[in-house]
C-alpha cells in the first residue's frame, strides 16, 4: 500500500513539476516578447526625435498600480510590484541605463532607495554630498538623483530642503525606505569594541540601545553608515551601526539586529530630474513659498487650500537666508499641479505669496 502511495505522489509530483517548466518555458518567451516592444518603442521615439524622453516615470507608475491591482495571489502585492519593476529597470536598458546619483559610498540606504525606485539595471554613481548630488543632475551628467528628505523619528534632512532653495531641478518620485540598522563588525564579543563608526543620524535613532548596551566606546560620527562599515572593516576593536547590505559588501558580521529604538523607523527620499511628468491620478505636489511676515499672514496665504479642499500632508520651515527672520515654507499636497482644484489653488496662492515655487508633481509612493 505505501509503494503504491509514494507511486501516486511521485506521479503526481513529476505532473506539477512538468507543469512548472512548461509555464517557466511560456514566461520566457513572453518576457523576451516584452522586452523586444521595448525596443522598437525605442526606435519610434529615435525615429520621431524623442529619443531624450525613453523615461516615462508616470507611465511606470501606472503598470505597477495597474499590476497591483489585478493581482489575485498568491504572490504578495509587493513581491509583484518587485517583479514588474525589475522587469521595467530591465527592459528600459536595452534602451538606454539610468544613470542614478545616490549618496555614497556603496550600500548606504540612499542606494537601496534608487534600487527601490529604478530597479537594479541602472548605473549608480556615488557622491559624497547632497550637493554633488544636485550639481550631478544639473549638469546632464546623472539622469536623476535621490536624496533622503526626513526620517519618521528625526526630522528633515535640512541640506536637502536648502538645496531646493538655488536649485532649478523638478521632484520627479518619492521613496518610502524603512529603515532597520544592524552592529556589524569583526569583533568575538560586545565587550571588546572600543570604537563604534556611524552617521550621526543613526547613532540618534540607535541611542537607546546603544545607552544600554555599548555606553563605554567612543562613538566617531562619519559621512555614511557604509563609510562607517568601511571603517569598522579596517579597523581592529570597532565597530559600525549600518544596514544589512552593508556587512555582505564589507565582510563583516551582524553582532546585533535591528538596533533602531522606534520599530517602525522610514526614511522618505525623493527623486530629483531636469523635467518635470505628467498626472497619473495618484499623484502629490511639492512647493517652497514665502510671504509676508505679519499676523495671519501664513493662514491668508494658504486658504485657498482649503476652500479648494487640497489636502496638505506636509508642512515644513526653513530660513530663506535672504534676511534675519525671514522664512521660507515647504509644502506637500496632494494632487497633480494639472489637476483643477489644485491648479486653481496654485493661482491664487502666488497672488498671495511672495514667492511661490513648484518643486514638482509626482506619484505618491506606495503605502
Amino acid at each position: 500500500m505505501a509503494s503504491r502511495q509514494d507511486d501516486s505522489a511521485a506521479a503526481a509530483l513529476a505532473a506539477v513539476r512538468a507543469e512548472i517548466d512548461a509555464i517557466d518555458d511560456r514566461l520566457l518567451e513572453l518576457l523576451n516578447r516584452r522586452a523586444a516592444c521595448a525596443q522598437r518603442v525605442a526606435e519610434i521615439k529615435s525615429a520621431a526625435g524623442e529619443a531624450d524622453c525613453f523615461h516615462r516615470p508616470e507611465r511606470e507608475a501606472e503598470v505597477l498600480r495597474r499590476m497591483a491591482a489585478n493581482n489575485r495571489g498568491p504572490l504578495s502585492r509587493e513581491a509583484v510590484t518587485r517583479f514588474f519593476r525589475e522587469l521595467m529597470s530591465e527592459c528600459l536598458a536595452l534602451e538606454k541605463p539610468l544613470a542614478v546619483a545616490f549618496l555614497g559610498p556603496e550600500g548606504t540606504f540612499t542606494q537601496q532607495a534608487a534600487y527601490r525606485h529604478f530597479g537594479h539595471a541602472i548605473q549608480t554613481v556615488p557622491l559624497t554630498t547632497i550637493d554633488e548630488i544636485f550639481r550631478s543632475v544639473e549638469r546632464g551628467t546623472c539622469h536623476y538623483g535621490v536624496v533622503p528628505v526626513e526620517n519618521s523619528t528625526e526630522g528633515v534632512i535640512t541640506h536637502t530642503l536648502d538645496s531646493f532653495l538655488r536649485s532649478p531641478l523638478q521632484i520627479t518620485g518619492e521613496v518610502s525606505l524603512p529603515i532597520h540598522h544592524h552592529l556589524l563588525g569583526k569583533v568575538a564579543d560586545l565587550a571588546a569594541i572600543e570604537e563604534l563608526y556611524s552617521h550621526q543620524q543613526s547613532f540618534a535613532q540607535c541611542r537607546g540601545w546603544l545607552d544600554r548596551h555599548l555606553p563605554k566606546p567612543r562613538r566617531v560620527p562619519v559621512s555614511s553608515n557604509a563609510e562607517a562599515a568601511r571603517r569598522a572593516a579596517a579597523t581592529p576593536g570597532s565597530a559600525a551601526i549600518a544596514g544589512e547590505v552593508t556587512a555582505e559588501l564589507y565582510g563583516l558580521a551582524i553582532l546585533a539586529s535591528n538596533i533602531e529604538d522606534e520599530p517602525d523607523n522610514t526614511t522618505r527620499f525623493l527623486v530629483i530630474g531636469r523635467t518635470g511628468i505628467q498626472r497619473t491620478g495618484h499623484d502629490k505636489t511639492s512647493l517652497l513659498l514665502s510671504m509676508p511676515n505679519h499676523p495671519g499672514a501664513l493662514y491668508r496665504v494658504l486658504e485657498p487650500l482649503a476652500r479648494h479642499r487640497i489636502s496638505m500632508s506636509k508642512i515644513e520651515s526653513r530660513p530663506s537666508r535672504r534676511g534675519i527672520w525671514d522664512y521660507v515654507f515647504f509644502i506637500d499636497v496632494e494632487g497633480h499641479r494639472d489637476d483643477s482644484p489644485l491648479a486653481e489653488a496654485l493661482q491664487e496662492l502666488e497672488q498671495r505669496a511672495t514667492m511661490l515655487k513648484v518643486l514638482g508633481s509626482y506619484p505618491r509612493a506606495p503605502d
